[in-house]
């Protein structure tokens, strides 16, 4: 069986460590362990009748539902998808037809299916310096003014009406927050600005350095969010776009009509709503993060980085691979290796932060075979 791309594939990991799919612990894929919220599986149960109808192709009671986290937005500022990853689809295209597209690297492998899809050109520029191997990252709040990386990485464009920037926040795999302002200046210098904000509602509201507040004064961006990760709801797909009615517009006439399916809507109409579990998820991140990050830099051979995110990147003096293998073999643990982030090679690996039972669990694990 082919190595996946990307976290989550338990079929993968099953057949490596020779046991059900469901005896692994998935420390693969970022997803929320506290949820799914009963408020979603309840929306879902109460929905189940309304399949035998099309979804609302303009989804209007969703996209109402969508804009209450956005107070300043009204819902033609807000597009639904099948998962961001749809919508990035859409963006991708849009990009491509521009000169060339700006990327802070290492990404997402999905940004470059998104962009040679449509034969976007792409630039690349690094946060990791291979020949030094320092990062270009900043842990410390009062380093960031003067050090952002964003500072000094990006030269203004040659040809600013014709290039365009895609960039994360915060950042994946390094999970860095990057803060509002050191972006805005990037607004006024590409063509169009998407930025990707999967794993931005993992911070509390007056932590987040979302670009959503500016976003109706900026006609040339585009942000990108995802809800499956915050509510654990991969399997639903489910993401939306924040950009200006006319560019939403045009997204909509691209692409097949009904992409998010009734129980989707229904259970994102519930959740957005749930302030219960979004309060949890704020109160149990910080403190399980931190004991994961202390528990990770304990053990022989690993540095793990400081995130802002719901998972952490660790640099290992063994390759991951066998790391990875090891753990699955002992342990019936899954870990991300980074081998499809071209730029790290076989010398880092992700995690999510999960519970505190299922974080001792890596911890022992990993201190069984290093």
């Amino acid at each position: 069986m082919k190595r996946p791309t990307h976290g989550g594939n338990l079929a993968w990991a099953a057949a490596l460590a020779g046991c059900s799919p469901s005896l692994i612990l998935d420390f693969s894929a970022s997803i929320n362990p506290l949820g799914p919220p009963k408020s979603a599986l309840k929306a879902i149960e109460s929905h189940l009748k309304d399949l035998i109808a099309y979804p609302d192709p303009n989804y209007s009671q969703l996209r109402a539902s969508l804009s209450l986290l956005h107070p300043t937005l009204t819902p033609d500022w807000i597009l639904p998808g099948n998962g961001s990853a749809e919508l990035l689809t859409w963006a991708g295209r849009e990009l491509s037809e521009l000169e060339e597209t700006y990327l802070l690297t290492p990404a997402f492998s999905d940004y470059k299916r998104a962009l040679r899809a449509f034969e976007a050109k792409v630039k690349e520029y690094p946060l990791l310096d291979r020949e030094s191997g320092v990062w270009k990252m900043v842990s410390k709040k009062e380093d960031r003014e003067e050090n952002s990386p964003l500072s000094s990485l990006f030269p203004t464009p040659h040809s600013p009406s014709d290039c365009g920037l895609l960039l994360n926040n915060p950042h994946n795999p390094t999970g860095q927050l990057f803060e509002r302002e050191t972006v805005l200046p990037y607004l006024e210098q590409f063509a169009l600005v998407v930025v990707d904000e999967a794993f931005m509602d993992f911070l509390p509201p007056d932590q987040q350095q979302s670009l959503i507040p500016v976003v109706q004064d900026y006609p040339n961006l585009v942000i990108l969010r995802s809800l499956t990760k915050f509510y654990s709801l991969p399997g639903l797909r489910l993401g939306y776009c924040v950009a200006h009615p006319d560019r939403l517009r045009r997204y909509t006439q691209w692409r097949d009509p009904w992409s998010v399916n009734v129980l989707a809507a229904a259970a994102a109409i519930a959740v957005v709503q749930d302030t219960e579990f979004q309060q949890k998820t704020w109160d149990w991140l910080p403190r399980a993060r931190s004991h994961l990050f202390e528990g990770l830099a304990s053990l022989p051979g690993l540095q793990p980085y400081p995130s802002a995110a719901n998972f952490l990147l660790v640099q290992s003096e063994q390759p991951t691979p066998q790391i990875q293998e090891k753990l699955l073999k002992h342990s019936q643990i899954l870990i991300r290796d980074c081998l499809s982030f071209p730029e790290l090679g076989d010398r880092y690996f992700r995690v999510a932060v999960r519970t505190e039972a299922d974080n001792q669990r890596l911890l022992e694990g990993l201190k069984s075979i290093l």
